[in-house]
């Protein structure tokens, strides 16, 4: 090396480049972090938001992998549409019809997870200072989404039927929000899902004021108990953007999702995507459409949602047994996660500290609150913890929690 290039080496300070400040105020994902820890040996944890790996379809994904590259050859490794190859996207079409939102494969968007769904939204619809309606505690994620375009949050209250959906006409006037995110399924933090009712009104208020409804529907077909009900996708049709991902029905590293949108806005959100990353994995697109189009996917569902609901139930069991009374939770009739709820005195994220020295972790609850104000929540993730840890798991949080009661 030059004499002249090592002066430019030792005279650069990539630490004092100037960094947009909307970008400085980004805080690392709280789930990212506390998985680093929990991680460590010994620590039982509850905290990510993890399908079951003994779950993967592996053996029928390795097939598909070999067939993808048998049948499509070349094109399964070359650059492909924005849109997304067209056969996976009619399978998708054709699936979402049967779940009744009826579509054709123009209204479907293939995204890098559904997080790029969520990312996708937020910069289609959201300048600095605009408001987005959404829950009251909301998914993470999709918060850490939106800050980065610098959204402020009109937030709705929650009760065991979701969205107090009364509230929203009066934040809609109040704040003029340019979006409406709610996960109205099993949703995330809570595992609570949005009743019927609520769900036509919803509909309702967002079409009446024209404001795009997000439904953000990753756990939809993981139902282990309760009675179905329509998704707001299924009663909106064009009023609602509907997003639904492989990632907790199959494998979450092919990183495939979806929206589900009108044919009049998915051009919107084509370019959009286009500024990204021009399209989404060519070859994960092509072994998921040979995995659909086998038919190995129903059949897969209904052994997620067995071993997903045996452990629902035995972690309940285990918390009505060594939880004090003092408590409450949510009893989530599918998805990933439950949400508990301290003494209001109780800062849970003070209390992870304890928990995991003794090897126990969860997710505490503060983030989740768009404005970071309720500090006596956390949630559970039961997907990813077998069978066999789950009690020595709630036993250990039991007595954390006893201790600090």
């Amino acid at each position: 090396m030059s004499k002249e290039f090592l002066t430019f080496e030792v005279m650069s300070m990539p630490e004092k480049w100037e960094i947009a400040p909307h970008v400085l105020n980004l805080e690392n994902s709280i789930i990212r972090e506390i998985l680093k820890i929990s991680s460590k040996p010994g620590v039982i944890s509850f905290a990510g938001g993890l399908p079951a790996p003994e779950m993967f379809p592996l053996e029928d994904l390795k097939k598909c992998a070999i067939d993808a590259i048998d049948t499509y050859k070349s094109d399964s490794m070359q650059y492909s549409l924005s849109m997304g190859i067209t056969p996976l996207r009619d399978v998708i079409a054709e699936r979402e019809t049967k779940f009744g939102m009826a579509s054709k494969v123009e209204n479907i968007l293939i995204t890098s997870g559904s997080q790029q769904g969520i990312e996708l939204c937020a910069r289609a619809f959201i300048a600095p200072g605009d408001y987005i309606i959404t829950e009251n505690p909301t998914y993470v994620g999709a918060l850490q989404a939106f800050n980065f375009y610098q959204a402020r949050y009109a937030t709705i209250d929650m009760d065991g039927e979701g969205m107090l959906v009364d509230q929203v006409e009066d934040a809609i006037k109040k704040y003029k929000p340019k979006m409406i995110y709610t996960v109205s399924t099993f949703q995330n933090p809570t595992g609570i899902t949005m009743s019927e009712e609520r769900r036509y009104a919803l509909v309702d208020i967002a079409a009446k004021h024209n404001i795009p409804l997000v439904d953000d529907n990753p756990y939809g077909e993981i139902r282990f108990a309760g009675k179905s009900v329509p998704s707001l996708k299924a009663i909106g049709g064009d009023a609602v953007i509907g997003l639904g991902t492989f990632s907790k029905t199959m494998a979450p590293g092919l990183r495939i999702a979806w929206i589900n949108a009108s044919t009049k806005i998915q051009n919107i959100f084509e370019r959009v995507k286009q500024c990204t990353d021009l399209h989404s994995n060519t070859f994960a697109q092509y072994m998921i459409y040979n995995f659909l189009s086998a038919g190995k996917i129903d059949g897969h569902i209904q052994r997620l949602i067995k071993n997903y609901g045996d452990k629902r139930n035995l972690m309940l069991k285990e918390m009505e047994t060594h939880f004090p009374s003092s408590m409450k939770w949510t009893k989530p009739q599918g998805g990933l996660f439950l949400w508990v709820e301290l003494p209001k005195k109780v800062s849970a994220s003070k209390l992870f500290e304890e928990a995991i020295e003794q090897k126990v972790a969860y997710v505490y609850g503060k983030p989740f609150f768009p404005h970071g104000d309720v500090d006596n929540t956390f949630r559970l993730n039961f997907s990813n913890a077998s069978l066999e840890i789950i009690p020595e798991g709630i036993k250990r949080l039991a007595k954390v929690i006893k201790d600090n009661i």
